[in-house]
């Protein structure tokens, strides 16, 4: 299987499985819910899960890879400021535990990249 078969499964994959972690361990992921927006931090959390998932399945089918890969983009800058809640959350844990979370922010640029470069058809060239 070449590299650019791979990609989208890869991503895929990543996205299969922190749909699966937004179940199986929910509470982690309840307290990066932004406070502004309405009803219960665990809904969110599930409908994440659930955006998450579905977005796996789309980029797993070529039929509805571009359309699934797009969404996916926007679903990385849509949990941008989740991530932003963590990290401003974290500022008062050890070193490591905050510098991963600061650090992960820079990492939603290449995640949105990646999932337009599937859309694109032009991952791992």
């Amino acid at each position: 299987m070449s590299r650019s078969q791979r990609s989208p499964l890869l991503l895929a994959g990543l996205l299969a499985g922190m749909g699966v972690a937004h179940f199986a361990a929910p509470r982690p992921f309840d307290t990066t819910i932004p406070r502004v927006l309405p009803g219960s931090p665990r809904v969110w959390t599930y409908g994440s899960g659930v955006a998450e998932l579905a977005l796996a399945a789309g980029l797993a089918v070529p039929r509805t890879r571009k359309a699934a890969a797009l969404a996916t983009a926007a679903f990385f800058v849509g949990v941008f400021p989740a991530n932003v809640k963590m990290a401003l959350d974290w500022r008062d844990r050890p070193t490591p535990l905050k510098a991963a979370a600061f650090g992960r922010l820079p990492l939603q640029v290449p995640l949105v990249l990646w999932a337009r470069s599937v859309a694109n058809g032009t991952e791992g060239r």
